[in-house]
């Protein structure tokens, strides 16, 4: 029987991971290792600074104790997977998109990544959503998951290593075609709130960003944000190899 692993970055009770988790457990076994709080934009982080414990929540499902995502997949694979590893990792559904450089900030995508850096496939799975309004319908997030399982079970993930798949559903809609993407170009503006406490001491609190961008001139195809905007599922396989190869050449004749 295949076994998936799977986490997120919005906590062990976020209902994105209980709607993947009921996408999935007829296809699998499937065991949650998720964070015991919410981590969003963590990035890749692991923590160095202090102990992590698993805390049993049900059958197969864990919470670690002020863990990162990306903990939760270490220390999974090197713990409850010692003997064998899993066959799938699955990280999300997240509240929220990530697309473009978002990617480099996500909880979610970094637990993707730690899961391919130890040879896993993997997949990030993030719905697109509208912050002032509640999360809204899963189900078109769940049919993608499966439908993505399901090709892979049925046949071999389609990257080669150290790459993974990042996916982002549109809001609202019940059902939407899969379309490969590359990940946008993101505008980023000053989102930073300046708030004072009762007692006088200024403080800010970090906003969220509208999800401005532009497509990539040099790139074919749709990027990310206009599959979205287009009524489609984005799928993105994403490189963690960040070199900038075609800069070498520039770099050397300047040093």
């Amino acid at each position: 029987m295949k076994h998936i692993l799977i986490t997120n970055d919005d906590g062990y009770e976020s209902e994105g991971l209980l709607a993947l988790y009921e996408a999935l457990r007829d296809l699998a076994k499937v065991t949650i290792v998720a964070p015991a709080t919410e981590k969003s934009a963590c990035g890749h982080s692991l923590t160095l600074t202090h102990p992590l414990s698993f805390v049993s929540v049900d059958d197969d499902f864990y919470k670690l104790d002020d863990g990162t995502p990306s903990d939760c997949i270490y220390l999974a694979l090197h713990s409850i997977f010692q003997e064998r590893k899993p066959d799938l990792i699955i990280s999300g559904i997240n509240k929220g998109s990530n697309m473009g450089e978002d990617i480099t900030y996500s909880g979610t995508a970094a637990a993707a990544m730690e899961g391919v850096l130890h040879g896993v496939p993997s997949i990030a799975v993030s719905q697109v959503m509208d912050f002032t309004k509640p999360l809204g319908s899963l189900l078109l997030a769940q049919k993608s998951v499966r439908t993505l399982v399901k090709k892979i079970f049925s046949g071999s993930y389609p990257l080669p290593p150290r790459q993974f798949l990042n996916v982002n559903i549109p809001a609202d809609l019940e059902d939407a075609p899969l379309h490969v993407t590359y990940a946008g170009y993101r505008y980023y503006g000053n989102d930073a709130h300046l708030h004072r406490n009762p007692r006088g001491l200024e403080y800010y609190w970090l906003g969220l960003h509208p999800l401005e961008y532009r497509p990539r001139e040099e790139r074919e195809g749709l990027c990310d944000f206009e599959a979205i905007e287009q009524g489609m599922v984005s799928v993105t396989p994403i490189l963690l190899d960040m070199s900038a190869y075609e800069s070498m050449a520039l770099l050397r004749s300047w040093l």
